[in-house]
């Protein structure tokens, strides 16, 4: 049952055993779970469907294309949630990794990750001349690999001790250059060519402003939920675009017996610590529903004006969203690549080293990038789905562009001349590598507009209310206990409302952590036997 429009589901009850407040693919999780276990639960969603972020749009009129229009891979969803729930959904590998462009001796080349060792061995070869980069790249990513097989499952556990989940990763080394040493210097101690480092340094940057030394560690962090997903490190593709998830918890959840009311938005809560008043907004006035517990399946700043408190200081986004139809994929003047190769992965521009620390340095100066870094990929070469039959046949592709090192502060003075003068930029890097614009490609839709669409910080912050644009929520958290953090990562100063959104502890990213850990923290509380694998 997809996502209804309009609005659904009243309140059948004016008393809940759980009101979950916000609609996105974390809320859903906790509803579907708590509904499972036989309790009474209502979601509270302000627009008129589910999904969030997570959510498939069309965006361009009278296209039959349905695109991941905000989030749009998947790694960090544990298979554990989607077995629990009875999920319909899947999701595919990617065949290569990711491509890199590049001039090097005045001639196109590039490095492609992916197609099996050997054809990687070669690629590594070709860029360098020689194979220690690729023994490094072997070595660096095995580690990494070791560490995301004992960390990822601590995940939907209650959170672990600093000094516990360093007793489980059980390596010295690792534990050094991911948990205390900026990034950068495990990554250049590890590797010398400029893009090889470049490549990996990407991972600790994705809707992170920050450079590879920053001693704040807020790189590592985003480093670190970037390779541990599903305890390998892929970034799968899901199969009927993200939508198709949070489509399906959606119908999970109503399947369990939750209330999924659309077009009605918190506006309050109040509670006791026992007990708790919410009250909602909708187009026939207010309305208010009790509840034991209340879930808040949104930002921290949200959670503190609904309950009155002080919010803390919004975590600035610093990301370029880009969507693209295409009539077909643009050749690449590295003539080795096939395109449908170097686009199915991710496909990194202007995302050298130094390049990425020079974009920084601008930014960091008040100016926009003058090579602004990004990276793409094409959803529909690995699930032609999300097209129409008439567009799959005629050769259409999608492309999602992400960009970096853009932090919101940016846009403030003027959001739509800056966001366009950032996106003719970013398409100027990419054009530097193809043997023909991208512009030449890129389909038209009924009223014969390109088809392509670009979102700022501040564009993420206005339409799904993300604090500064930033879609963390907040600045991602070490997974492991803290002081205030609580047992299961979603505790609040009042102890019948939990925030089970991308800001609690170990959120961030399409996951379902936050809506299962928030769910387990209630039925612990309520004294229920947890699922296996969510005790400790």
């Amino acid at each position: 049952m997809p996502a209804r429009e309009g609005h659904e589901g009243n309140p059948r009850h004016e008393r809940y055993d759980a009101v979950i407040v916000g609609g996105g693919h974390n809320g859903l999780v906790a509803a579907a779970y708590l509904a499972r276990a036989g309790r009474s639960v209502l979601v509270l969603e302000r627009l008129d469907h589910t999904g969030g972020a997570a959510v498939s749009t069309r965006p361009f009129a009278g296209v039959d294309a349905r695109l991941s229009r905000y989030s749009y891979l998947v790694s960090l969803l544990p298979r554990k949630i989607v077995r629990d729930l009875g999920l319909d959904f899947r999701v595919r590998a990617r065949t290569v990794s990711s491509y890199t462009p590049v001039e090097r001796h005045g001639r196109p080349t590039g490095l492609l990750v992916g197609g099996g060792e050997r054809r990687t061995r070669e690629a590594f070869a070709r860029l360098t001349g020689a194979d220690r980069e690729f023994e490094a790249w072997q070595r660096f990513y095995g580690m990494t690999g070791r560490v995301a097989q004992r960390v990822f499952p601590t995940l939907t556990e209650p959170l672990p001790t600093r000094d516990d989940l360093r007793r489980r990763i059980d390596d010295e080394e690792a534990w050094r250059a991911l948990f205390e040493e900026p990034i950068g210097a495990a990554i250049e101690a590890r590797f010398t060519d400029d893009l090889v480092r470049g490549v990996v340094l990407t991972d600790a940057l994705i809707g992170t402003f920050a450079d590879a030394h920053d001693t704040s560690l807020k790189q590592n962090r985003c480093f670190l939920y970037h390779v541990i997903g599903g305890g390998t490190g892929a970034w799968d593709v899901p199969v009927g675009g993200m939508g198709a998830l949070t489509d399906a918890l959606a119908t999970a959840a109503r399947a369990a017996g939750a209330v999924v009311a659309t077009g009605r938005e918190a506006v309050r809560i109040d509670t006791d610590g026992r007990a708790a008043e919410v009250t909602f907004r909708s187009a026939d006035g207010e309305g208010t529903v009790f509840a034991r517990h209340v879930l808040v399946n949104a930002s921290p700043q949200e959670l503190a004006r609904l309950t009155g408190d002080t919010p803390p200081a919004p975590a600035e986004g610093a990301q370029l969203k880009v969507n693209m139809l295409l009539t077909r994929l643009p050749a690449l003047r590295d003539t080795g690549v096939d395109p449908r190769e170097a686009f199915s992965g991710t496909f990194h521009i202007a995302e050298g080293y130094e390049q990425l620390a020079t974009a920084h340095a601008q930014a960091a100066a008040g100016s926009l990038p003058a090579a602004p870094p990004s990276e793409i990929y094409c959803h529909s070469l690995t699930d032609p789905t999300i097209l129409g039959p008439d567009l799959v046949e005629r050769g259409y592709q999608t492309l999602t562009l992400f960009g970096l090192h853009t932090p919101a502060r940016l846009f403030e003075e003027d959001n739509d001349a800056v966001r366009e003068e950032l996106l003719k930029t970013t398409l100027a890097q990419l054009d530097a590598h193809l043997a023909e614009p991208v512009e030449n490609c890129l389909a038209t839709d009924a009223d014969g507009r390109p088809c392509i669409e670009a979102r700022s910080p501040l564009d993420l912050e206005r339409d799904l209310r993300l604090p500064g644009g930033n879609i963390f929520h907040r600045e991602l958290a070490w997974p492991y206990a803290q002081e205030g953090t609580g047992r299961w990562g979603v505790e609040t100063r009042h102890a019948n409302v939990l925030l089970c959104g991308a800001g609690a502890v170990r959120g961030g990213g399409v996951s379902g952590v936050p809506g299962h850990n928030a769910a387990m923290a209630v039925l612990e509380d309520l004294g229920e036997p947890l699922p296996v694998g969510a005790r400790a």
